[in-house]
């Protein structure tokens, strides 16, 4: 009985993505009006060209012009994601929820007068350098530089300095992350050897901008030549591009990502990609919700024992199994009830036979896909999984810190765009991204309570979960209400597998520059990513955190 019992909720959920993955047509859901506050746009020769599908994309997932700008007015664009207003322009781009201007680098050689440049001390003159001239451009709000071979690595250093938009204030030059390919598929994946996957630095936020100036420097090896200067070393990697990422405007005017209370389903229409990524949290909150609503810690546990098809007494201890249970049998992967357990938790004590109150925190609040504004016909339409999740890997963005909670949405956006897009991945890379205010959001799409595969750790994607903090943390301390919704997410997600928070795991390595190939590592639950791999992420500031969110986490759980 207990394993029927079980069963409903996987089968409720199987079927609810099969379903929402047959429509022939659209699923009509109750409407909202849907606004957002239309912004000046600026005069551009790029020329905007639909999106595909990345089914549909050849191995070059970048157009074949590279100057020219994507959009992703698609082939299966929902009425909820053409509803929306985003900034004045074309007809198509007001449509548009959002777009990417590829343009390509090359060799550049700075007039000796100009002083805006900026210092390259690090990098003497004789270093191979390559960028793009001040220029105008359509709006975007992340830039990141893309190249050619995913296995080169850009040894230099990468300055971008943008305008604000309808404005001719140009920003100081400002650092973007060059090491950024730890964070990424394994080796020998089907996401990894696809042809699309391109090298790519960290993307930078740099808010609502119109114009843009990058200047890419290659390190010296610091030998000197006859004249004095160093010896240019490696030289930069081919076919660099700087990616321009508009987020597009948010899908619908509703409360900020702060509001508490039970979700309802956002307006208009859920296109077919749109349902599914949906649908596979039918068990915890309604098809098209923009959030997953917080239960109580009491709400999680009896939901929890009730998937097992047990009794609150025999959850706390006093009453023995049925007799046609097995204790400490586990049920079938994929098994879910209102907190998306899949049967992995902590389940029997094996001197008594009794089962055991579950070690698990209350679920968090977590923004849907739909609620950030996910265009679902830019990710690869299978979903992806893994075994269990037995640690998760925490990171930062590397984005910037400049950024207000209410624009968290279009970071995202923009994020997943870049990762798909840009980088040539199937979704964005991690499960779960945290912004400074504390809001948890749901990240690569398969559903939050599963162990979908991410691209996030390179080396240690299976059986694990990656969750990023947005923004840098190498020399600004991560916000107490990032680092506290780090420690209730992983309570909650942790606890449907049955992981403790404090404990430690073993993970075999996937390859990387730390653990050979096939190499069983011993790694804290909560780790950090530089625990798999030699990186800076996630900032030594927010690295420091983790011994705290591990014991908060832990507590959380009733440890």
């Amino acid at each position: 009985m207990s394993r029927i019992r079980g069963m409903r909720g996987y089968l409720a959920s199987s079927i609810a993505v099969t379903c929402a993955a047959a429509l022939a047509f659209p699923l009509a859901l109750s409407t909202e009006a849907a606004a957002a506050p239309p912004a000046a746009e600026s005069p551009t020769t790029d020329r905007a060209t639909p999106d595909r599908p990345a089914s549909e994309r050849t191995a070059r997932a970048r157009p074949e012009t590279p100057s020219t700008s994507t959009t992703s007015a698609g082939t299966a664009t929902s009425a909820a994601e053409a509803a929306p207003a985003v900034p004045a322009g074309s007809a198509a781009d007001r449509s548009i929820p959002g777009s990417t201007q590829s343009l390509p680098l090359a060799p550049l050689t700075p007039p000796s007068s100009d002083r805006t440049l900026p210092p390259t001390s690090a990098a003497p003159s004789s270093a191979p350098t390559q960028g793009l001239p001040r220029r105008d451009v359509r709006h975007f709000s992340l830039v990141g530089v893309v190249w050619d071979n995913p296995d080169a690595e850009l040894q230099g250093r990468v300055q971008v300095r943008t305008r604000a938009s309808g404005t001719a204030k140009w920003s100081v030059w400002q650092d973007v992350d060059t090491h950024n390919h730890e964070h990424a598929a394994d080796p020998d994946t089907a996401e990894r050897t696809s042809g699309r996957v391109r090298g790519a630095t960290a993307p930078l936020w740099v808010g609502d901008s119109d114009g843009v100036e990058v200047r890419v420097q290659a390190e010296a090896d610091g030998r000197p030549r006859t004249d004095g200067r160093a010896v240019a070393g490696d030289p930069l990697p081919t076919g660099l591009h700087i990616e321009l990422i508009d987020p597009g405007a948010d899908p619908a005017a509703e409360p900020p990502p702060q509001a508490s209370g039970v979700d309802t389903p956002r307006g208009n229409v859920l296109s077919p990609e749109a349902a599914a990524s949906s649908a596979v949290n039918a068990d915890l909150a309604p098809l098209g919700a923009t959030t997953i609503p917080a239960l109580s810690q009491k709400q999680t546990e009896a939901d929890l024992i009730a998937t097992r098809g047990e009794t609150s007494d025999a959850a706390s201890g006093t009453a023995k199994p049925a007799a046609k249970d097995k204790p400490g049998v586990k049920e079938k992967p994929g098994t879910t009830g209102k907190t998306g357990t899949i049967g992995t938790a902590d389940a029997a004590d094996p001197a008594t036979g009794q089962r055991v109150k579950p070690y698990i925190g209350a679920r968090p609040r977590i923004v849907t896909r739909r609620g950030w504004g996910a265009d679902e016909t830019l990710r690869e339409r299978n979903f992806s999984y893994t075994k269990t999740v037995k640690a998760a890997f925490v990171h930062h963005t590397a984005s910037g810190n400049n950024y207000r909670c209410a624009q968290a949405p279009s970071v995202i956006r923009s994020i997943y765009r870049y990762h798909v897009k840009s980088s040539g991945w199937r979704d964005i890379g991690y499960n779960f991204l945290v912004d400074k205010c504390g809001n948890i959001y749901e990240g690569r799409a398969g559903g939050v309570a599963k162990p979908v595969m991410g691209a996030h750790t390179l080396g240690f994607n299976t059986n694990s979960m990656g969750i990023a903090v947005l923004g840098s943390f190498g020399t600004a301390n991560p916000p107490a209400a990032a680092v506290k919704a780090i420690a209730k997410l992983t309570a909650w997600k942790l606890g449907l597998f049955g992981a403790n928070p404090k404990g430690k795991t073993y993970l075999k390595s996937g390859g990387g520059n730390l653990y050979r190939k096939g190499k069983n590592v011993r790694l804290n639950v909560i780790s950090g990513h530089r625990d798999g791999f030699a990186t800076e992420c996630p900032g030594g500031r927010l690295y420091a955190k983790l011994g705290k969110a591990r014991a908060t986490s832990a507590r959380y759980q009733g440890r």
